[in-house]
């Protein structure tokens, strides 16, 4: 997308449907699959370097399986689609999933009780610390306008990821969850799409919201956020992690939203250029229950063997968004910039 000027003056995204450029590498492994994937499918050479060696959630093998599973949604510039399902390619993704999922369950507690493991999300902190609480409170526009570039690598395919689950469930936790994803899909209207209302939010904040523009910025655990859903819902074996994930994102959703949309009104953002927050603080409200109680509960009800991985997607999704505050919040309390790169000054009229 790129950005335009409605009848009333303010910004908006118009529609691109141009595939993103490939970023720059991060290391060898995420050198080695762009250069495979700027040749022919089926030309995969060997990687350079041991694979099984690579730090699971380090720079360069989140930003290689990053790109890998970039395939499955909207691809790369210059890219044959026939590479999403090249079976070199395939195979050595594995590798890096296996590794990856390993790190998030170390990362975790393991547990079979979906309830109790969706509790502390469930009550708000006295004393919030996160990054909308920070943004509520002392933000300043430099940082706001970080984050909206930084979260746009996943909510410019919002709920994407999770539709992978829906051929894998039955019965009302598929119906519930579609209930769900129309809502996100815009409830049928284009403009509607919550990617779109981010990318407008985008337009009004002076970012580009092309999609995959800030791909290059992002840092690693903000990949690790993305991968984990592409992880969980890419794999019919992993389906209860992605609804546990599903039900602890709608879970903390609407608080944060809340904060967000008051954050970039204290900012100057005005009613327009936080609606996509402040449609999320009522939607994810009635989202959260829906989840909750009628996906995740349907789903173990006829699948009880599943109450592990539910637990995983879980506390996975506090593991990944937890490493991704910190990292954000150390970098601004030290007035830097948390993205790879400085953001380069909006321009003034």
């Amino acid at each position: 997308m790129t950005s335009a000027t409605s009848s009333d003056g303010t910004a908006t995204a118009t529609r691109d449907a141009a595939e993103p450029a490939l970023p720059g590498a991060r290391g060898p492994l995420s050198a080695h699959v762009m250069a495979a994937l700027r040749g022919e499918p089926g030309s995969l050479a060997p990687p350079p370097v041991d694979v099984r060696a690579a730090d699971p959630l380090g720079d360069d093998a989140q930003l290689a399986l990053y790109l890998c599973y970039e395939l499955h949604y909207r691809g790369f510039a210059g890219v044959d689609a026939e590479w999403e399902w090249d079976a070199g390619l395939l195979s050595l993704r594995g590798t890096w999933e296996r590794a990856f999922l390993a790190a998030l369950r170390a990362g975790t507690e393991p547990g079979s009780d979906a309830t109790a493991a969706l509790e502390p999300l469930l009550e708000e902190p006295v004393e919030g610390t996160g990054v909308s609480h920070h943004l509520l409170g002392k933000g300043e526009w430099w940082q706001m306008r970080e984050y909206l570039a930084l979260r746009s690598v996943y909510h410019l395919k919002e709920a994407d990821p999770h539709a992978w689950v829906i051929p894998r469930l039955q019965g009302q936790a598929k119906a519930s969850l579609v209930a769900v994803e129309f809502d996100e899909f815009g409830g049928g209207r284009g403009e509607r799409l919550h990617a779109r209302l981010f990318a407008d939010m985008m337009a009004q904040a002076g970012l580009d919201p092309a999609y995959g523009r800030y791909l290059d910025a992002a840092p690693t655990p903000m990949l690790a956020v993305v991968n984990m859903m592409s992880l969980f819902g890419l794999h019919r074996s992993l389906r209860g992690a992605l609804v546990g994930h599903f039900a602890a994102a709608e879970t903390s959703s609407s608080p944060s939203a809340f904060r967000m949309a008051k954050a970039l009104q204290r900012l100057g953002a005005g009613p327009r250029g936080a609606f996509f927050y402040t449609e999320h603080v009522e939607a994810d409200a009635v989202h959260e229950q829906v989840v909750r109680n009628e996906v995740m509960a349907d789903l173990l009800d006829h699948e009880p063997a599943l109450a592990q991985d539910v637990v995983l997607g879980i506390r996975a999704t506090d593991f990944v968004e937890a490493r991704l505050a910190e990292h954000i919040l150390t970098n601004w309390h030290k007035d830097r910039t948390c993205l790879r790169r400085p953001l380069p000054q909006p321009a003034t009229s």
